[in-house]
């Protein structure tokens, strides 16, 4: 999620650039290429999903998109009536976090817990939690990404790492409100979330109007949101923010009561 949205040396890429091979197996992935780039040992899709190579070879070809609102994944997180979700962010010291971002974060896990759902959040103190909360490198919150994670496994476990960054509060002024929206944004797709306007992120993002692909991983219109997309219902998993406080919206919940 951000304000805007393995190359081999001798192709003399930028770290924004990713040779056409690679573009062409994230394109038969049914991802855009828009935007994409090479990040940590993998690379960086839609603005914050993050594939490995590995994740590119294994999925099979793109699936169907229809034109509706709010999307899952195929894999969702099993929950067997219910099921506490913990988390784990190092706070202070050596690549940890301030309080404010802790903040945030609790802020993220009482709009989840509120809503009364099969799925619960905790966070924990110890780093065995099923999603840990890493800081991004000092290259990467330059390059303006704000954070980054993946979706649920196959066998029905959350993704198990949100990559934030630690500076959203120095460089982008941002309070706890502004904190736990971009954070729940991330944990939304741990447990199977798109974003909400994944077929033209123009829609919050600006420019010119693309479709990030439903891929193998799904983008499965969730039954009671309505058609279309729009930046003015600031939904919780829209692609890219201004910064600003978006709780869940009445579009937003009942997506979350649907799947959860």
């Amino acid at each position: 999620m951000a304000f805007f949205s393995c190359s081999e040396e001798a192709e003399n890429v930028t770290p924004y650039e990713l040779p056409q091979d690679v573009l062409s197996q994230i394109e038969q992935a049914g991802f855009s290429t828009e935007g994409a780039m090479s990040f940590r040992d993998g690379y960086l899709v839609e603005g914050d999903i993050y594939l490995t190579g590995a994740d590119l070879q294994n999925m099979s070809p793109a699936t169907t998109v229809a034109a509706a609102e709010q999307y899952s994944t195929n894999n969702l997180v099993s929950t067997n009536g219910s099921r506490v979700i913990t988390m784990y962010a190092q706070q202070g010291g050596n690549g940890g976090y301030s309080a404010g971002m802790i903040a945030g974060l609790d802020e993220a896990i009482r709009r989840y817990n509120a809503m009364n759902l099969e799925i619960s959040f905790q966070r924990i103190s110890t780093n065995s939690a099923d999603i840990t909360m890493t800081r991004l490198r000092k290259g990467e919150e330059r390059q303006g990404i704000l954070g980054s994670a993946g979706f649920p496994t196959a066998s029905g476990d959350p993704y198990g790492e949100i990559k934030m960054s630690g500076i959203l509060e120095s460089s982008y002024g941002l309070g706890t409100n502004g904190i736990a929206t971009i954070i729940a944004h991330e944990m939304g797709h741990c447990i199977g979330f798109r974003h909400t306007d994944f077929f033209d992120r123009s829609i919050s993002c600006g420019g010119s109007a693309y479709n990030e692909g439903a891929s193998s991983v799904g983008a499965n219109h969730i039954p009671g949101t309505p058609t279309g997309a729009s930046a003015s219902a600031k939904s919780w998993m829209l692609s890219c923010t201004d910064g600003s406080d978006r709780p869940f919206n009445n579009d937003d919940k009942t997506a979350l009561t649907y799947l959860y």
